[in-house]
């Protein structure tokens, strides 16, 4: 019979998925809940999209129909990428803060014209979306967020990344 050593104060603690014994920081159950919300969003988005397309009320069928396959593509990704971070993987990580810079700079844009135009409703809901674009992106920078999604320990060295 062989027994497992545990490891050294220095090396990375890397936790199994199915470990009931680790807990995930409120900040993560936070981040992935507005993921899905925004993932929720662009699903609809894109069902509207396809129902404008079907009934015939577009005046551009080829780029609604690619926009409509885009945002349910990007939904999905996010879908899958809530799933990933909320099992503790890091690769999630990239494709939800590459669509919250997308987001921020989207918003930015129409925040500008929205403000120009004088469409108070619209203001609101720009402002709504670049504060949870910031709010998940800032979320996934904080430590308690990066110690689940990498399977590190806060405030410990990652053997893995010379620079940490």
């Amino acid at each position: 019979m062989t027994s497992a050593t545990p490891p050294d104060d220095d090396t990375p603690r890397t936790v199994g998925l199915d470990d009931e014994a680790r807990r995930r920081p409120a900040l993560l159950a936070l981040v992935c809940l507005l993921i899905l919300l925004e993932s929720a969003m662009l699903v609809g988005l894109g069902v509207a999209w396809f129902v404008d397309l079907v009934t015939g009320g577009v005046q551009s069928p080829g780029a609604t129909a690619f926009l409509a396959v885009f945002v349910l593509g990007i939904g999905a990704l996010l879908v899958a990428a809530a799933r990933g971070l909320w099992q503790g993987r890091r690769w999630g990580r990239a494709p939800v803060m590459t669509w919250q810079v997308l987001l921020v700079v989207l918003a930015l844009g129409w925040l500008s014209t929205a403000l120009a135009e004088g469409a108070s409703t619209v203001v609101v809901a720009v402002v709504a979306v670049l504060v949870v674009a910031f709010v998940v992106g800032v979320g996934l920078l904080l430590p308690p967020v990066v110690s689940a999604t990498t399977g590190v320990p806060a405030g410990t060295k990652d053997s893995r990344n010379p620079t940490s």
